[in-house]
C-alpha cells in the first residue's frame, strides 16, 4: 500500500508514542525516577503514561494488551508490539553530563555515547524491561537547540 498524498497535510508532531514492559511497578519506579516526566495516569496491571513535553509516553504490559480486544465503548484497536522498542528523549546539550551523571549515581548503565558528525551527542541506556532509551541533542536531526534549566 502507497499512500499517494494530493496535498500537503503538516504534522504538528509525535503525540504519543509506546513501549512494553512486563514488570509495570518496576517501569513505574524507572519512568517516575527520570527527570522531565509527569505521571499522567495509570491502570493498574495494564498500563502506565508519562507526559514528556508535548509528548506521552504510554508503557504497557505486553501480555494485558496481546489479549485486549476491540471494545464498542472505546474502540481502540489491540496494539500487539513483541520485543523491545526505542525512544530519543530530547535533552539541551546543557544537560546532557547532568543527565549522564544522574543515570550513573542511580546505577543506570550507560550503554553508549555518541558524538554524531553534525556535533550533536547521544546517550544511550536500558530500562528495566530492556528497551533502548536515549537522551540526545534536538539537532541531531536538525531542529533548533533551547537551552534549559533544570
Amino acid at each position: 500500500m502507497n499512500l499517494q498524498p494530493t496535498e500537503i497535510l503538516p504534522l504538528a508532531g509525535v503525540l504519543e508514542t509506546a513501549i512494553y514492559a512486563d514488570d509495570l511497578e518496576q517501569a513505574k519506579a524507572f519512568y517516575g525516577g527520570l527527570p522531565s516526566l509527569e505521571g499522567v495516569r495509570a491502570k493498574e496491571n495494564c498500563n502506565v503514561f508519562y507526559s514528556c513535553g508535548a509528548t506521552v509516553v504510554l508503557i504497557f504490559d505486553p501480555v494485558i494488551t496481546k489479549l485486549q480486544t476491540l471494545d464498542a465503548r472505546l474502540p481502540v484497536p489491540p496494539r500487539r508490539t513483541i520485543g523491545t522498542s526505542h525512544i530519543c528523549f530530547s535533552a539541551p546539550g546543557n544537560q546532557i553530563d547532568k543527565r549522564k551523571t544522574l543515570l550513573q549515581k542511580s546505577d543506570i548503565q550507560i550503554e553508549s555515547e555518541i558524538t554524531w558528525h553534525n556535533g550533536a551527542r547521544s546517550v544511550y541506556f536500558r530500562d528495566p524491561a530492556g528497551n533502548s532509551l536515549e537522551f540526545a541533542q534536538p539537532r541531531l536531526w536538525g531542529y533548533e537547540e533551547k537551552d534549559a534549566s533544570e
